[in-house]
């Protein structure tokens, strides 16, 4: 009997399952695995732990896995791309499906068909897939470089922006509580600590700062009346919107008419998957009011999608 091996490798969390044919197995996760936020030998450490759980779950070995399917954050990037060849195959048999997160998203909203996949998670982007196939990616840049909407920008950019209101406007109420609450969230007393952390570097004795845990913090903020947290927000939905207007119209502006998203703007479908858009509604609200007026006719489903089916489905089809 085949069985099937799929994982989700988000940013902050990993999530995985053994199938056969019909049936879901068994289920195991763990943290993240993503070098960037955990190093090598933990991601290591960590896939290894989380494979045993589930292969002692479902009671079947993991030599007599056929397929796995993984989708990675990350994945275009080298040396990721080169761990999870190698690491994977150490501990499964079968063939071996790598893929980005996005990918496998796309595949639980849109199996093997044409639509729009926004991820809002730590980081941000949206790739649309067209009639024939083809990928069509915006945004997705990493924490530094863009992931604009995303949890981790959401978090740094309220930081930055209140520091920047309280050089000119010292008693400006809002930025101070929004201050305040971000230093409640990360147990510090002043100032001089607050700005420490922010700039930390990850080293070999502590992880980097995790800007993408203030997000919820923010939306807080937002809930209790703190116009420079909701003016974020809205920010934030903005930007997402901007994501998805550029994959639709890439895949859209395909040479071929066979190539299109849609035969119309109007039957552009577009799904969602992350934390922000699952657990913050202000943003949600923000990105439908600009899809509203960038992508007239998108629909947005009402619900987020499981990127762990969509890598289950890959493990099962190829």
């Amino acid at each position: 009997m085949p069985y099937f091996l799929a994982i989700d490798a988000g940013g902050t969390r990993t999530r995985c399952l053994l199938a056969d044919e019909r049936q879901v197995l068994a289920r195991a996760s763990t943290g993240s695995i993503k070098l960037q936020r955990v190093g090598e030998a933990e991601a290591s450490a960590r896939l290894t732990s989380m494979l045993d759980e589930l292969s002692t779950a479902a009671n079947i070995p993991l030599r007599q896995i056929t397929r796995t399917c993984i989708g990675l954050a990350g994945v275009s990037i080298p040396d990721v791309h080169a761990w999870a060849t190698k690491s994977i195959p150490a501990h499964v048999a079968g063939d071996l499906l790598l893929l980005g997160d996005e990918e496998i998203a796309l595949e639980a909203a849109f199996p093997g068909a044409p639509g729009v996949l926004l991820i809002a998670g730590t980081g941000s982007h949206a790739v649309a897939r067209s009639l024939d196939g083809a990928l069509h990616r915006a945004g997705g840049w990493g924490p530094i470089l863009g992931d604009d909407g995303g949890g981790y920008w959401i978090g740094l950019e309220a930081l930055r922006t209140a520091l920047r209101i309280l050089d000119s406007r010292p008693d400006d109420p809002n930025a101070s509580l929004l201050l305040d609450a971000i230093k409640r969230h990360w147990g510090l007393t002043s100032l001089a600590a607050l700005i420490e952390l922010g700039n930390r570097r990850g080293g070999t004795t502590h992880p980097p700062t995790d800007f993408a845990s203030l997000a919820p913090v923010v939306a807080g903020c937002a809930q209790e009346g703190n116009s420079l947290a909701a003016e974020l927000l809205r920010t934030a939905g903005d930007s997402l919107a901007r994501l998805i207007a550029i994959a639709a119209a890439s895949a859209a502006a395909t040479p071929s008419a066979a190539t299109q998203i849609a035969p119309t703007v109007a039957a552009i479908r577009v799904a969602f998957t992350g934390s922000v858009l699952e657990h913050i509604p202000a943003v949600r609200t923000a990105l439908v009011a600009a899809l509203t007026r960038t992508v007239p006719g998108a629909e947005l489903s009402e619900t987020a999608v499981d990127p762990l089916e969509g890598a289950l489905y890959r493990a099962r089809n190829g």
